[in-house]
């Protein structure tokens, strides 16, 4: 056997030995450890959003080294699981108010003035590129359009952040379509069957439905074939009765011509 491998056998052996050597001597826990209790997390709720801040109800106890609880207590904390909310879309009549908002009827509260707010616009389109977003002006975390136009569709992007912090804590993306009244019937109720009717709560049990009105008078398909049948079968008729005479008055004027000439 060399020196140079007696040397790492011995080396190899003295890292071996040296941790059984460490944790073979006892640990001694200061006395001041051994009676203190810690208040520790021991419950909590789901958060109240899937995206952007949101809240939860968290339970905490103090802990003894002998294990009880005690003095527990239930508060509420922020809790954020993802800030990216995605887009919603909506379609609405030219002339009709609307509204869009950042926040929700639940995240509305006194912390909404530890936030800021930035709108932008993509004008015309619905996309999710930011490359084509510019600067939108909104003092606050509405956009009310009263009424809306045509030149208002497009895609509204909100950012909410912490104002102090700068921390970005929800983006939402809105698709917004406006078309004009008299080109789509956007009443859903109207084309139901009566078998969807009760399914959808009309009748024994009814429940509030939105119904946009529609300008100008609205003919069904079936009326309009109706009245385009009838139009082409008097038109039809009509003809056929003037052609009737018409030969008639000529093989008349014919048979006189003949007699005469006899």
């Amino acid at each position: 056997m060399t020196a140079e491998t007696t040397l790492t056998f011995g080396t190899l052996a003295f890292a071996f030995f040296v941790p059984f050597s460490v944790a073979s001597e006892p640990i001694t826990i200061p006395k001041q450890l051994m009676t203190a209790t810690a208040r520790v997390s021991v419950s909590s709720t789901s958060c109240s959003v899937t995206c952007g801040l949101g809240y939860k109800v968290e339970e905490t106890c103090e802990v003894g080294p002998e294990g009880k609880r005690k003095n527990c207590i239930k508060r509420r904390v922020d809790c954020l699981t993802n800030w990216i909310c995605g887009m919603r879309h909506f379609t609405v009549l030219v002339g009709k108010p609307f509204e869009l908002s950042c926040l929700s009827s639940k995240e509305i509260g006194p912390e909404t003035r530890s936030f800021s707010y930035s709108w932008r616009l993509a004008r015309g389109i619905i996309t999710s590129d930011d490359a084509l977003f510019r600067v939108f002006k909104a003092p606050s975390f509405t956009i009310k359009l009263s009424p809306a136009e045509e030149y208002d569709a497009g895609t509204y992007r909100c950012d909410v952040q912490h104002i102090k912090s700068y921390k970005l804590i929800k983006r939402i993306y809105f698709g917004l379509r406006v078309i004009p009244g008299h080109l789509v019937d956007l009443n859903f109720d109207k084309s139901l069957t009566e078998e969807q009717k009760l399914e959808n709560g009309e009748g024994g049990n009814p429940q509030t439905t939105t119904s946009v009105p529609v300008q100008g008078p609205r003919q069904s398909w079936r009326q309009r074939a109706v009245i385009v049948f009838s139009i082409g079968i008097g038109s039809g008729v009509v003809g056929g009765v003037l052609l009737y005479t018409l030969l008639y008055c000529l093989l008349k004027d014919r048979r006189n011509y003949e007699q005469v000439e006899e």
